[in-house]
């Protein structure tokens, strides 16, 4: 933000985090042991990459609902930018994870359902806030097809957080009426009926039809343009899981770039027609991108996206990076921090948001090691600086692992574990720190994990108990000795 992500401008300034203070965690509060392994695929056409374990959130329990397993979402949205409204037809395949009665979702009221069939058939549903829920009973492991019509004047939903760049999420609409959607914690909803919570993973096809010379924007290969003078249709494909707060759109005036990484992933700048000064600004990203693979190996997806909005914000989306249309925002430094997150927040997402910091914490530290190679300077000198912020941050928000539920995405998950990293290869040594740095990723691929389950894994892979470490440092409310 993770991921911004939201806006990585909160990372050059402690003064931007505000919070409330809390405590530290017990051993009651952390994650209870791995996912369960998911099911074995279905015979007959199952999206087999699309199974989760989906949990119930420990920081955001109001938002999913662990019962549903989302496999494939197909989108089909037309927006009109006068009316201001988005009709839509989402197709929904999903797995029942336990018996139940009825099906919950969650759908933003100011949208509003007018069908909804489950596998061809009528049913009825109820949608009181923001659950829609679908009355048909469902058995364990049986999967399902929804579809619900519905439509509405989509609006932006409160965001748990106390920064100054950003106070809401979803699906926000520009002066001309143009769109973009950043959903870090949540905010999916507010524009689709989905499972929004991070462990359950999904892939999904979006089809976005808006008036020229608009186009819509989405994750993922365009699959397909139409262009029929009066309107442009786009579909976009996104074949690896993604947890729904990594999925968005954007419509808007904008024109497409194309370049490509030393290595071969192909790279596209969606940006404001008639701007080219923004892709100028971009034209590192392959750079940092070959600095990246050089540290954490090979791009984890087919392709890689720049979109630049209206917005001061910034967040990587899966194979897609969202940027505010501000110098910092499309920074060198930024691109390095958000494109770090397809190792370190896509390619493997926590499990909840507890666990937040699994994703800020490296893509800071990694955007700090770039910064001091690429400025000549000591990175000990960085993390010093950053250092001299703990005390205020675990005061004011928590401690990383147990930030307060008010205080989503301050500056505690950023920099305090980045010099935790830092601490760590001191300790382990930078041969060693690196190769692990680098393998963990590869094994969670396209996963979900938490905080027993990383920190189980670097004190195996490493042949140490780091297990005090880690605590000291994510989880107490008082600032460790550094060495």
């Amino acid at each position: 933000m993770t991921t911004l992500r939201h806006a990585a401008a909160a990372l050059a300034t402690a003064g931007l985090i505000a919070g409330l203070v809390t405590g530290c965690t017990t051993e009651a509060d952390r994650p209870d042991g791995s996912p369960a392994p998911a099911p074995e695929a279905s015979p007959a056409g199952a999206v087999v990459d699309g199974y989760s374990t989906p949990v119930e959130d420990r920081v955001y329990p109001e938002v999913g609902d662990p019962g549903v397993d989302t496999l494939h979402y197909a989108l089909d949205l037309t927006w009109d930018p006068v009316a201001r409204t988005l009709d839509a037809v989402e197709e929904l395949r999903f797995r029942a994870t336990t018996d139940a009665e009825d099906v919950r979702l969650d759908l933003a009221p100011p949208l509003r359902p007018s069908a909804v069939t489950v596998d061809g058939e009528d049913t009825t549903y109820d949608h009181e806030g923001k659950d829609l829920v679908v009355h048909e009973p469902v058995t364990a492991n049986d999967e399902h097809t929804l579809v619900i019509r519905y439509s509405g004047s989509p609006e932006p939903v409160p965001a748990p957080v106390q920064r100054s760049d950003f106070s809401s999420t979803g699906w926000t609409v520009t002066d001309d009426g143009g769109v973009w959607t950043m959903q870090e914690p949540y905010g999916a909803y507010s524009w689709y009926a989905v499972n929004d919570q991070p462990s359950d993973k999904a892939l999904y096809d979006v089809t976005i039809t808006v008036p020229a010379p608009m186009v819509g924007v989405s994750n993922g290969t365009l699959v397909s343009r139409r262009d029929s003078g009066r309107r442009t249709t786009t579909h976009w494909r996104l074949d690896e899981p993604a947890s729904s707060y990594l999925v968005t759109v954007a419509i808007g005036d904008f024109t497409m770039t194309r370049d490509r990484s030393s290595s071969g992933v192909p790279i596209t700048y969606w940006t404001p027609t008639g701007r080219p000064g923004i892709v100028q600004r971009l034209r590192r990203a392959p750079a940092a991108l070959d600095w990246l693979e050089d540290r954490l190996g090979p791009y984890p997806f087919d392709t890689l996206g720049f979109l630049v909005v209206d917005s001061k914000s910034g967040m990587e989306t899966q194979t897609m990076i969202t940027l505010g249309d501000t110098p910092y925002a499309t920074s060198p430094e930024v691109l390095v921090h958000e494109m770090a997150h397809h190792w370190y927040g896509d390619e493997v997402t926590p499990v909840d948001w507890r666990d937040v910091w699994m994703s800020e914490g490296m893509a800071t530290y990694l955007q700090g090691v770039w910064q001091s190679e690429d400025e000549g300077r000591p990175l000990e000198e960085r993390m010093d600086l950053w250092a001299t912020f703990d005390t205020q941050l675990r005061g004011d928000a928590g401690p990383p692992g147990f930030f307060h539920e008010d205080s989503f995405g301050a500056g505690n998950v950023y920099y305090i574990p980045a010099v935790m990293w830092d601490e760590l290869r001191k300790k382990l040594g930078d041969d060693l720190f690196w190769k692990l740095v680098r393998a963990w990723p590869a094994s969670q691929e396209d996963g979900n994990a938490n905080y027993q389950e990383i920190t189980t894994w670097w004190s195996e892979r490493s042949g140490q108990d780091l297990s005090g470490f880690f605590s000291a440092w994510l989880l107490s409310p008082e600032t460790p000795q550094r060495g």
